[in-house]
């Protein structure tokens, strides 16, 4: 370690990343067999467990928890393992006589598959590729008698030192065929080529699962953008509270349905992107140039996977600009159904204080007649108080004392009750 320097935690991983898929050289003849899974959890633990005893079988050293990239060799020939973000590879050389090369494919690539140990598949699969790589100068069929009358892609690589040519169709036992002709590759140069080739297919194979995700989400949007304008017109013409709460819902409803189609595909077109732009890439890589009389490789993705690329990236963009529109009419109405809403609140509010004036006014009326009533009997008990003082002989006039009572009993009767009054507002 460097003398007083503390290690970042993530520089011996960062610093292994440019080394974890390395080239391996590859002699020729060499017959590979690609297959790439979509990698499930569950399927990848019983797989690891495979790939860890077949290690132990073969007196290989067993995959760490990190491990990227994995070298076997067997008996029967080389298993090379490595692992994606989403996907995992196993592929398979074999090596075969001189005297293939006169014959490609053949035997089928079942058959050297039968010939090793199998593993429990990590997922499902999605490619699987069948790379035959002769000397140049051995093989005496043509492109046509090798993958019969259809559409085939040929490109001259590395400075025109190998052929790569296929038809990109699976054949009958499900595998897409490559036929690589080295014209003087050594093997680090050919091993290079191998894997870019490999991954070539890959990538475009795992691109391509952008399309149906964008051909599934394609008539839902197209119904949003139809009903948009209408509720926009509806909209414009409204100015019922209740219509405009209506409408609001419904483009609340459009913009979550939108918004859960956009989440759902998120990481679907971006990877999409991603794969496209390694395909170009590896393209670049090999130096391919189009091989006389025939489409490069270029040119057929071009024509095939452009189109498919444009439809995600134009699903993604349709689903941004509805997603902007959609939010815009909401906050529109929104807007309107508060102002509306405000309206409402003010005249409730103004009817609330009519109400309170008008019970006001009733409390007042009814006061001022609790305080007549009050004096009255007030005044009654002490007319009868009177009566009784009168027939005791006590000198007392009945009827004037009372007249006299009545003014200090309506004023004392008026201060209680406004005083009640008074302590009732105060709590």
């Amino acid at each position: 370690m460097i003398q007083n320097s503390e290690p970042h935690p993530l520089r011996e991983r960062v610093l292994a990343e440019v080394h974890a898929r390395p080239f391996s050289p590859i002699s020729t003849p060499r017959r590979l067999l690609h297959l790439a899974y979509v990698t499930n959890p569950d399927a990848a633990a019983v797989h690891w467990g495979a790939l860890t005893e077949l290690c132990a079988c073969c007196g290989s050293p067993g995959p760490t928890i990190d491990a990227k990239h994995l070298r076997i060799e067997v008996p029967e020939g080389v298993l090379v393992w490595e692992s994606h973000s989403e996907f995992t590879t196993c592929t398979w050389e074999f090596t075969v006589p001189d005297c293939s090369a006169a014959e490609p494919f053949h035997p089928s690539a079942n058959f050297f598959l039968r010939q090793v140990r199998q593993l429990p598949p990590p997922g499902q699969l999605l490619v699987a590729v069948d790379l035959h790589l002769v000397p140049g100068g051995d093989i005496r069929a043509s492109l046509q008698e090798v993958f019969g009358q259809t559409q085939i892609a040929a490109s001259e690589a590395e400075e025109s030192r190998a052929l790569i040519a296929t038809d990109f169709k699976p054949d009958a036992d499900g595998w897409v065929r490559v036929l690589t002709i080295n014209r003087g590759l050594t093997p680090d140069q050919a091993g290079a080529l191998v894997q870019r080739v490999l991954e070539i297919e890959t990538y475009r194979t795992f691109a391509l699962l952008g399309l149906p995700e964008a051909q599934a989400l394609a008539p839902s949007i197209r119904r949003i953008e139809v009903e948009l304008p209408d509720l926009l017109r509806q909209m414009r013409e409204s100015d019922d509270f209740e219509a405009n709460h209506r409408l609001l819902n419904r483009i609340t409803a459009l913009a979550a349905e939108l918004e859960a189609g956009a989440a759902a595909s998120l990481y679907r077109f971006g990877a999409t992107r991603a794969y496209d732009e390694l395909v170009r890439l590896r393209l670049n890589a090999i130096g391919e140039r189009p091989a006389s009389g025939m489409q490069s490789w270029s040119g057929f993705l071009s024509r095939r996977l452009n189109p498919a690329m444009r439809t995600c990236a134009s699903t993604e963009e349709r689903q941004v600009n509805l997603s902007r529109k959609l939010a815009r009419a909401a906050q529109l109405l929104r807007a309107r159904v508060d102002v509306a809403l405000e309206q409402q609140n003010r005249s409730l509010l103004e009817a609330m204080n009519e109400r309170a004036r008008t019970q006001l006014r009733l409390q007042q009326t009814v006061e001022g007649l609790s305080v007549a009533a009050i004096t009255y009997y007030v005044a009654s008990l002490a007319h009868l108080l009177f009566e009784g003082a009168h027939a005791a002989d006590l000198h007392v006039d009945p009827n004037v004392a009372t007249a006299f009572t009545v003014p200090f009993a309506l004023i004392g009767v008026a201060w209680l009750v406004r005083r009640i009054r008074r302590s009732h507002s105060i709590d």
